[in-house]
């Protein structure tokens, strides 16, 4: 049943929970590592996963029938969440919050780029020029403004803030062959990404011990970025009549979560960090308003 009123109160929710997570992220690493931080989080998102599927009787739907199913979902949770938030979690340790958070966020573009040779699709040299937008303002951020100097700074942090987009981007590509349905599929995926995640920490990192602000961070990303957010979402495009409409609260999110950087994680903001933000954000709702012109 359309209510598009629940739906923006449901697409707000997730908005707002996007926006903290960069905050969550960088102070939960002043304790973790990020490979321990994923542990943690990912073990608190199966559960409240889990839980929600109990609560709506879908936990069924989310058992794989047969091998393929399985070896589906541990194929989609090597990319995520084992590869796009180890690589994430590092990139935020390198970088300041204010410069990982938007170069993230270009994982739309990315996702465009890639289903060139993946989903045999075109882009338009309007879509070009929007994509070039966008990392314009990539390129601003990376290296604080001085363009001509090309001084990153910090050149593995910028390259795997990058790279998680290109992890975030495949699992979406090879999600669609997915049929089951978007929060049983997610349970799985994160499911069978557990063991390797404890694997990949007792092999390649030394066990430690978290602190109670640790095990809060990774709490708080656990339920809310990788659990909430997502059912918030799913539950706003049932609602809404037009994904479009809901879709254009996502550029809100990096702005709100700018100055819950400034204020909670305590970073200055830099007027290159801004300007680059404004670029990449304008790339993308190009990009958006040339696919639903084609589509109209």
């Amino acid at each position: 049943m359309v209510n598009q009123r629940k739906a923006y109160l449901y697409a707000m929710g997730a908005v707002l929970i996007w926006s903290t997570v960069a905050s969550a992220f960088k102070i939960s690493l002043r304790s973790l590592s990020p490979a321990h931080l994923l542990l943690y989080a990912n073990l608190v998102s199966v559960l409240l996963l889990g839980i929600i599927l109990l609560c709506r009787r879908e936990f069924a739907l989310a058992l794989p029938k047969n091998r393929q199913e399985l070896l589906r979902s541990a194929g989609l949770g090597i990319l995520n969440p084992f590869l796009y938030y180890l690589i994430l979690f590092k990139a935020f340790d390198l970088l300041p919050a204010q410069e990982a958070q938007p170069l993230n966020y270009t994982w739309a573009i990315t996702l465009s780029i890639l289903a060139i040779p993946l989903l045999k699709q075109k882009l338009s040299l309007r879509e070009i020029f929007a994509i070039l937008v966008s990392y314009s303002g990539v390129l601003v951020i990376s290296t604080r403004g001085d363009l001509f100097g090309m001084n990153f700074s910090d050149p593995l942090g910028v390259a795997l803030a990058l790279g998680s987009t290109f992890a975030w981007a495949l699992y979406w590509i090879c999600n669609v062959r997915d049929s089951r349905p978007p929060l049983a599929g997610l349970f799985m995926n994160f499911l069978c990404a557990l063991p390797l995640i404890l694997i990949y920490c007792l092999f390649f990192t030394e066990m430690q011990r978290p602190d109670l602000n640790g095990l809060l961070g990774a709490a708080y990303i656990g339920c809310f970025e990788m659990g909430i957010s997502f059912f918030l979402w799913l539950q706003a495009l049932k609602y809404t009549a037009s994904a479009a409409r809901i879709s254009s609260l996502i550029f809100i999110s990096p702005f709100i979560s700018l100055i819950l950087i400034h204020f909670l994680v305590g970073e200055e903001i830099l007027a290159s960090t801004f300007y680059g933000l404004v670029l990449i954000v304008m790339g993308l709702v190009l990009q958006q308003f040339i696919r639903s012109g084609e589509t109209s």
